[in-house]
């Protein structure tokens, strides 16, 4: 009789969705025994292979394998059929022969006690769906997704709070001191980087904390004293300044072109020396703008930043007059 005759073949697929091709000798061999120890190993060689990869997934997410069959001749009983969970829990209840009854050897469980002992907590478990606001919240925060968005979320924040601490921020216009060159309700920005590396020029727009004098005149209480003001610089340090002529400025005895200004000032100023680590500022309508010419000279240090640009409105977006 030829070799093939005691030989047999099974496909097997695995837990994975891999198929393995089996093959051993036939019930009638002299090497059954090894047959079936053979075909055990190579199930459970599968098993493993699939469970390890996955088993995060379906502990965690609750995902469990319905489809899964193992087919062919091995030691799992007359025809190796490994059911779903769904004939599983069948015989468990009674309506099979896996625990009792009559077994016809065509359903027998090859992992007694492992796998297949599924809890009912997992069906009586509540969707997210119907979970609380706050039940929501705790399970979104002990998920490895909301875990990984608090971080997120958390790094986003830190380098959104130091951009503005350090490097640029965002100001609001609310009167028309500055006017034309700015409105009520412009938004512009800020940059809080160059004021260290380099001197204030004039014509520069500068945003600074009021200096002492300033809330002197409007008062400790008020809440103007203790709010930042936006003005242009006219002179810096050694500079003498004075508005004469019906209004017009001069800085060291020249006359100053000032397109940006909505008029002539309507009052006159100096001369006067800025002292050292002091400016001047002045507001663009000269004549509705508490500025230098009446609380006096403004300290370097009390400057925040330089004004780059309005970002808002669309329409008013741009730099002019700023510089």
């Amino acid at each position: 009789m030829s070799p093939s005759h005691f030989l047999s073949h099974s496909n097997t697929q695995c837990w994975c969705g891999a198929t393995i091709n089996i093959t051993f000798p036939l019930a009638n061999s002299r090497s059954y025994t090894h047959s079936i120890i053979m075909a055990s190993v190579m199930r459970a060689l599968c098993l493993a292979a699939a469970l390890l990869p996955s088993s995060v997934l379906a502990f965690n997410s609750r995902v469990v394998p319905r489809h899964t069959q193992f087919r062919g001749s091995s030691s799992f009983g007359r025809g190796g059929k490994f059911s779903t969970r769904h004939d599983v829990t069948k015989r468990r209840t009674g309506g099979g022969p896996l625990f009792g009854g009559n077994n016809d050897g065509d359903n027998i469980d090859p992992n007694p006690g492992g796998l297949n002992q599924w809890s009912d907590d997992d069906d009586n478990k509540k969707s997210f769906k119907d979970m609380s606001f706050f039940e929501q919240i705790q399970e979104w925060f002990s998920s490895d997704e909301g875990k990984e968005d608090v971080k997120t979320y958390t790094v986003s924040l830190s380098v959104a709070l130091l951009l503005r601490l350090l490097i640029i921020e965002p100001r609001y216009i609310p009167s028309l001191s500055m006017y034309p060159t700015f409105e009520v309700g412009d938004q512009l920005a800020v940059e809080k980087v160059t004021k260290r590396i380099r001197p204030f020029n004039r014509n520069e727009v500068v945003v600074f904390n009021p200096p002492e004098r300033f809330r002197e005149l409007v008062g400790e209480s008020s809440r103007k004293s203790k709010e930042a003001l936006i003005k242009r610089i006219v002179a810096v340090e050694g500079d003498t300044v004075e508005v004469k002529m019906g209004g017009k400025l001069f800085v060291n005895g020249v006359q100053q072109d000032e397109p940006f200004t909505a008029e002539d000032a309507e009052y006159e100023f100096g001369p006067v020396i800025v002292p050292p680590g002091d400016v001047l500022v002045l507001g663009d309508n000269r004549n509705h703008s508490l500025d230098g010419h009446i609380w006096g000279f403004l300290p370097a240090e009390n400057v925040i930043g330089r004004a780059v640009f309005v970002y808002w409105p669309p329409w008013r977006v741009g730099n002019t007059g700023m510089f």
